[in-house]
């Protein structure tokens, strides 16, 4: 089931239920990437078409399962510029994800600064790309990846830095933030290069933010730059932030992680 099928199950109703399928698993949970897109869809139905997503900030409260899940969203407040709306999936009467959504409608503002930090993402060919292999999370074959900045995970390579190019394999439609999402999450944490052998890994909690409307005349099959940085791990813990940029060089998201490493 691709992606973008598996967001299409979801309809305006504030309380929904729906089916997460078998084939994107991470470790013993399913993909984070696909479960953060269910929560900012199920949030978007509830928002004015004119306000655009500004931050998203999701908390993986426990392991996703597949099959069944329960959406549940909340309009904490709509105003005229500013909407809040919190989203919460459970399953088995547990809350597994939490995830609040801001979005703005723009208006005129004296201040202006739009000097945005410039892709310096080596090309595809100058990285390796991740194999499609069984020793690979199973979500990882539904994209393609080329890591043009620093080392593969568990190389033992202590560097700050981590990223590349990455895509949907089979994704033509037009992007959306929950395409996107998907993306930007497909990406190991930046710690892993650091250990030596394989460890398990996960996001605690991710807040991305959109200082632009998303240029839908782009599709998920396109190819998307990515660069992650280690601002501080220790004691089982790392914080990482990461920009995102269209292939054109263009910066389209700004995404800041805290994740949690067994090794």
């Amino acid at each position: 089931m691709l992606f973008s099928e598996i967001l299409a199950q979801i309809t305006v109703a504030a309380e929904q239920t729906i089916h997460l399928p078998e084939g994107w698993g991470q470790g013993r949970a399913l993909f984070g990437g696909l479960t953060a897109a269910v929560a900012w869809q199920h949030a978007h139905h509830g928002v004015a078409t004119e306000q655009h997503l500004r931050s998203f900030t999701v908390s993986f409260v426990a392991p996703v399962q597949p099959g069944e899940a329960q959406l549940v969203r909340r309009i904490l407040r709509q105003g005229n510029n500013v909407t809040q709306v919190a989203v919460e999936i459970l399953q088995q009467q547990q809350v597994v994800l939490s995830a609040l959504a801001s979005y703005g409608r723009s208006r005129p503002s004296a201040v202006r600064v739009t000097d945005t930090v410039t892709a310096q993402v080596p090309a595809r060919e100058h990285g390796p790309s991740f194999p499609k292999s069984r020793l690979m999370p199973e979500f990882t074959h539904y994209f393609d990846y080329h890591l043009s900045v620093g080392a593969m995970p568990f190389s033992g390579q202590t560097l700050r830095e981590f990223g590349g190019w990455m895509r949907f394999c089979n994704e033509p439609k037009p992007i959306t933030i929950g395409l996107l999402l998907g993306l930007v999450d497909a990406w190991p944490p930046a710690l892993l290069p650091h250990l030596s052998e394989p460890a398990p890994a996960s996001s605690l909690t991710w807040t991305i933010e959109f200082p632009e409307p998303l240029n839908t005349q782009q599709s998920g099959s396109d190819w998307w730059q990515y660069s992650a940085y280690i601002d501080y791990a220790a004691d089982g813990y790392g914080h990482t932030h990461a920009h995102i940029w269209d292939e054109q060089g263009q910066l389209v998201a700004i995404s800041r992680q805290t994740v949690t490493v067994f090794g």
